[in-house]
């Protein structure tokens, strides 16, 4: 009887640790991840697949700002063969955002049991200028970084695509090309379209709704990784 009740209590204490188990999920990026309220879509589709106690929404971004606020090793267009270190550009920026963004997520993760983690990205608009040819190495970069530092193992990842906004701009289609590429290499990373988000105009921001259908669009490319 005493083993029965042993085995017993260990199956309920194996089963609180799983139940504790959350799937976290980082936003960040520039302008159009900033304009994107996770509560609107993101945030129910993924409490609706892994429960309400389930998950963890962290979220922060800043309109306006190219990958080099968040990647530590930055590379500029002016090293890319060589592809070391930029020594210019104010160092107290290179990482900024990045350093804003993980004080958020260790507050968030703190004592809790992290099932996966999936970072969800859009960003890459202020990058489709000179510096697009340097952006896959540094969108690579971005990503090692967080796994490194997370220790935490694999990370998925999922990425809005530029929108159709400026498809007369070199830069802003490899940037397309790009985020499309790494996706259909990795069979952790995913895609997202935002061509038909921005409304009838083509802007570089989505409409009302186009916030929401994208923010659906994310979860759901979200759920298949970890699914």
């Amino acid at each position: 009887m005493n083993r029965l009740i042993i085995t017993l209590l260990a199956l309920i204490a194996t089963s609180c640790v799983y139940a504790q188990e959350k799937h976290l999920f980082i936003l960040s990026g520039q302008s159009n991840m900033k304009r994107l309220d996770p509560e609107t879509s993101f945030s129910p589709a993924v409490r609706e697949a892994f429960g309400e106690d389930g998950v963890i929404v962290v979220k922060d971004a800043e309109g306006g700002q190219s990958i080099r606020r968040w990647y530590k090793k930055w590379k500029d267009v002016k090293n890319y063969k060589s592809m070391k270190p930029d020594t210019t550009a104010d160092p107290s920026t290179i990482g900024d955002l990045y350093d804003r963004l993980m004080k958020k997520v260790d507050a968030e993760i703190a004592g809790k049991s992290i099932k996966t983690v999936t970072f969800v990205w859009m960003q890459g608009e202020a990058d489709s200028g000179k510096h697009h040819v340097v952006y896959e190495e540094n969108l690579k970069g971005l990503v090692q970084q967080l796994e490194e530092d997370l220790k935490l193992g694999k990370v998925n990842v999922v990425i809005g695509r530029l929108s159709d906004a400026k498809m007369e701009s070199a830069g802003w289609l490899e940037i397309r090309r790009i985020q499309q590429s790494l996706c259909e290499a990795n069979p952790d990373w995913e895609w997202v379209d935002t061509d038909d988000v921005n409304g009838e105009n083509n802007g570089v921001h989505y409409t009302r709704d186009g916030y929401v259908e994208f923010g659906r669009r994310l979860a759901e490319k979200s759920i298949q990784l970890i699914d």
